[in-house]
């Protein structure tokens, strides 16, 4: 079987996984909501939750960039105010990263 992935797969394994703990952990410890609420919020399982926050969820890439970062709590603060937002900040940050030359992405298969 080929491990190929085309970039909307990548997106969708690995990208969107990893915005999604990153606001997660924003959500948690910078505005003290509990995982069932971020859970409700972000539209997943508390389940999820708790494998964003334990590294067995959206692992694969790992958002360092400081730049990338403050996007993602400037996201997480319109997503708060406004579950609305959810989908528009996704796309928003994912575009910021497939635009970054500096984000690897560590597929499974590498």
């Amino acid at each position: 079987m080929n491990d190929f992935k085309t970039p909307c797969e990548q997106i969708l394994w690995y990208i969107i996984p990893a915005i999604r703990k990153e606001i997660a952990k924003n959500l948690i410890e910078k505005h003290g909501l509990s995982q069932k609420k971020v859970a409700d919020i972000l539209g997943v399982t508390p389940a999820a939750i708790s494998q964003y926050l334990s590294r067995k969820r959206g692992n694969f890439m790992e958002i360092k960039d400081d730049n990338l970062l403050k996007e993602i709590e400037v996201s997480t603060d319109r997503i708060l105010k406004n579950r609305k937002n959810l989908v528009p900040e996704i796309c928003r940050i994912c575009q910021l990263i497939r635009k970054n030359k500096n984000v690897k992405i560590n597929l499974p298969c590498e």
